[in-house]
């Protein structure tokens, strides 16, 4: 029996999918903890490229069993479609995808009242992918929500539909199309409903490997990252108990993954960026635009004080370090590794946006490689002063890095097993 999880410790879009789908050769299970389809996850396999929103990444395999928790909202309509574009491309779902009861549905209201929200003058725009994510998550905790044993019997779904209706003050006037609507996604998805806490601690009773897939990162947690510009739901370690039902005293390893510099798509504070040509020169060569929205993402230097905060939050016990390839044609790489807060050095994250404004990212300057590191699959062939960078990484956030990814494919990637 084991378990581990494969998190993102930044702002999202650390390459979580492609550590997930290498890691997953050797799980028996791939399970969605949290998020929804606000979470792009692209993979590259055999000149292939997958995109995956809701699907676990390890469905590519063809003896995986993947599985959504109930801390997932799942987009129904926009599920069912992921699995039709999936199954057209040969891969099969009886038998092997399985999703709670309990997980909460994104409705189209949830999708109109995100955007409301994100278009209204005068409200702080967070950045959103506009996706009903927040609303959704917002009537779970208000107990409104409709949940997918809800669209299972007509009568139920009913009784839910109007309460969430009467909560809202939504006109009725679509009340009957979206319950003919509803049941009937129902209908297609009660095949794969199963309850994750008997399943999920069953297979780990019986020996079998469980990988946790965590979606968007650390420093967009709700509770912990840049409030309010984070996301809805809990995406450190922590949550993956409550979003399966899996007791976190059995999560025996998690595999924190780190971008070799850093990105962020929509608002909030991000220390280290860019606005130059350098953060361009990033942004070409990482090709960093979103997976879900096609947004510019912002670029930056790697960031250690952040780092070390989330390796720290999320009890990472070794590192999967990604997109070095991108750093392949600078001269110098800076690392930054304080603080400066109104003079005052500090290595510590602050818990309040009204310190970032007046942050200054202190930096450490490594010389560059200059050289491809896109071909090479062992640890102990990349240029040295690459290897400088990732030993640097490793002092700063106090945590060893294990693998190394050099590209986009599955092949490209470095485990690595020399000191």
């Amino acid at each position: 029996m084991s378990s581990l999880a494969v998190l993102g410790c930044l702002y999202g879009d650390e390459g979580k999918a492609k550590i997930t789908d290498f890691l997953a050769e050797k799980a028996d299970a791939v399970i969605r903890f949290q998020g929804g389809n606000n979470a792009g996850h692209t993979i590259h396999l055999e000149d292939k490229k997958y995109v995956f929103h809701l699907v676990p990444a390890g469905i590519l395999y063809k003896d995986k069993i993947c599985v959504l928790g109930a801390g997932v909202v799942v987009n129904p309509y926009q599920l069912l479609e992921e699995m039709g574009a999936l199954e057209r491309q040969g891969i099969a779902f009886e038998g092997r995808f399985k999703i709670d009861p309990r997980t909460t549905l994104v409705l189209p209201h949830h999708v109109a009242l995100d955007n409301k929200r994100e278009d209204t003058p005068g409200l702080t725009k967070i950045g959103t992918t506009k996706r009903g994510i927040g609303p959704a998550y917002a009537d779970n905790v208000s107990r409104v929500a409709l949940r997918v044993s809800h669209i299972l019997d007509e009568k139920v779904l009913r009784e839910r539909l109007e309460n969430f209706y009467h909560t809202h003050g939504f006109p009725f006037d679509d009340f009957e199309e979206q319950v003919k609507e509803l049941f009937a996604v129902g209908q297609k998805l009660k095949q794969y409903t199963e309850s994750v806490p008997y399943l999920l601690n069953e297979m780990y009773e019986e020996g079998k490997t469980l990988l946790f897939e965590g979606a968007q990162g650390a420093l967009l947690d709700v509770n912990f990252g840049t409030y309010p510009f984070v996301t809805s739901s809990n995406t450190i370690s922590g949550a993956i108990a409550t979003g399966t039902g899996f007791p976190p005293v059995k999560i025996e390893r998690v595999v924190g993954v780190y971008k070799s510099y850093f990105t962020r798509v929509g608002n909030g504070p991000f220390v280290t960026e860019l606005n130059d040509e350098t953060g361009e020169k990033i942004r070409t060569a990482g090709n960093e635009f979103g997976a879900t929205t096609g947004r510019p993402r912002r670029c930056g230097w790697f960031d250690a004080v952040a780092a070390r905060y989330t390796a720290m939050i999320n009890g990472v016990s070794d590192i999967a370090l990604t997109l070095l390839d991108v750093l392949d044609d600078f001269d110098t790489i800076k690392i930054c590794t304080h603080y400066k807060i109104d003079g005052k050095l500090t290595d510590k994250m602050p818990d309040n946006n009204i310190q970032y404004l007046n942050i200054e990212p202190v930096y450490e300057e490594l010389p560059g490689w200059k050289s491809s590191t896109c071909q090479i699959s062992g640890y102990k062939d990349l240029p040295q002063n690459a290897k400088n960078y990732i030993h640097r990484i490793e002092e700063l956030l106090r945590t060893p890095v294990s693998i190394v990814s050099v590209g986009p494919d599955r092949k490209q990637t470095i485990i690595r097993e020399e000191a």
